[in-house]
């Protein structure tokens, strides 16, 4: 079969590029013809197929602004590419992933179009939000437009910036859910809880497959599932992830807190953290696995719709229980006293009470790392997959 993988980015940037690399390399082991489409980005992977991605564009005043402005509603140049690489590589199927803004969905339609199969992998809710989070100018819970998108005008969310937003009203008016839904056969969600989101915004609910996302269950191996006395976060230190939440409720609890990773509120953290917690920076997975395959458990305190993130996934696969909010599909990876617990997002008291009973608690830590690889493992998504693109 030969397939296409659409995304904005190639290189382990976040969460769509991970999932399409490593979709990339699953298919390719299973003997399919696989090309890639993306921009051009000086950190992207080496790729065979780079000729075909349209240039890279940056949403700032300066040199290729008018190329960067047009490009979410689909310019020449992606057209033009993306048509060469589909009469070179002629793509039974074609898989988008995050393609807004740098892309666009006029993608879709060029493969629609042409009779090929449009699968499309949702990693946010660009389509129903167009500030892609559901967090009204990323601080609060909000899903008034998914009903009406003039309501991005209304709150500036789009970086608090009139013209950004606009930019953004412009676009989710142009890609219309009815038009999303005449040039793509099948939606992908990692998470129930997206899937339901997505038909309450008033998408077909014929169109949406749910399967959970999967990792490389090779770099979670360990011989040995002994535990350190700390617990950990591991995650982005901005306000959506809810670690200011953590640090309030770690700063009344005794344990040690090893805090993963970097962002805007590192230094505000660092501010006000007692010595009990520490930060250690940003880190490679080589140093991840060491740091949250020892700890006793991981927390996850998102405060915003996360959909199916890897670090509860990879932390499961390593043996380490999870507490997470109670928000988003967080709780759908999370058996109730079996590989974690939930508490109620953005409640400082709660999630206190539950650090206590995570500690508290007695876990099988091997067969917590048992269950999910079998749960995540690559086979079982590449089964299904393949289920998907041939039906």
């Amino acid at each position: 079969m030969k397939i296409i993988l659409a995304n904005k980015f190639y290189y382990r940037r976040g969460g769509d590029c991970v999932y399409t690399i490593n979709l990339e390399e699953l298919l390719k082991a299973h003997g399919h013809d696989v090309a890639i489409f993306s921009m051009q980005h000086p950190e992207n992977l080496s790729s065979t197929w780079s000729k075909y991605f349209p240039s890279e564009v940056k949403f700032k005043l300066g040199v290729g602004m008018v190329e960067a402005f047009l490009r979410p509603f689909g310019t020449k140049e992606v057209r033009k590419k993306f048509c060469a690489l589909l009469d070179d590589f002629k793509p039974d199927i074609v898989h988008l992933n995050n393609i807004h803004s740098q892309l666009s969905p006029t993608i879709a339609e060029l493969a629609h179009d042409r009779g090929i199969k449009v699968v499309w992998t949702l990693h946010d809710y660009k389509l129903l939000c167009p500030r892609y989070d559901c967090l009204r100018n990323g601080k609060t819970i909000c899903e008034e437009c998914f009903t009406n998108k003039q309501n991005v005008l209304k709150y500036s969310c789009m970086k608090n910036s009139k013209l950004a937003s606009l930019l953004s009203y412009k676009e989710a008016i142009k890609w219309t859910k009815e038009r999303i839904e005449s040039c793509t056969d099948i939606f992908i969600c990692p998470s129930q809880f997206m899937a339901d989101k997505m038909i309450r915004g008033g998408f077909d609910k014929n169109m949406f497959y749910t399967l959970c996302n999967f990792i490389d269950i090779a770099k979670c191996h360990k011989e040995d599932y002994e535990r350190d006395d700390y617990y950990c976060f591991i995650g982005r230190l901005s306000q959506e992830k809810g670690v200011n939440t953590l640090v309030k409720a770690a700063n009344q609890l005794p344990y040690k807190l090893k805090i993963i990773g970097g962002g805007p509120m590192v230094e505000d953290l660092k501010n006000v953290a007692n010595s009990n917690i520490e930060f250690v920076g940003f880190k490679q997975w080589d140093e991840i696995k060491i740091l949250v395959g020892k700890a006793r458990f991981s927390v996850i305190p998102s405060e915003w719709y996360e959909n199916n993130p890897l670090s509860v996934i990879e932390a499961q696969c390593l043996g380490t229980p999870v507490l997470g909010a109670n928000i988003g599909g967080i709780p759908e990876i999370i058996k109730f006293g079996f590989n974690g617990l939930t508490f109620e997002s953005g409640n400082v008291e709660d999630l206190k009470q539950k650090i206590q009973a995570m500690y508290d608690a007695m876990f099988d830590y091997k067969q917590i790392a048992i269950y999910a690889c079998e749960t995540y493992n690559a086979e079982s998504y590449y089964s299904s997959i393949m289920n998907i693109y041939k039906n």
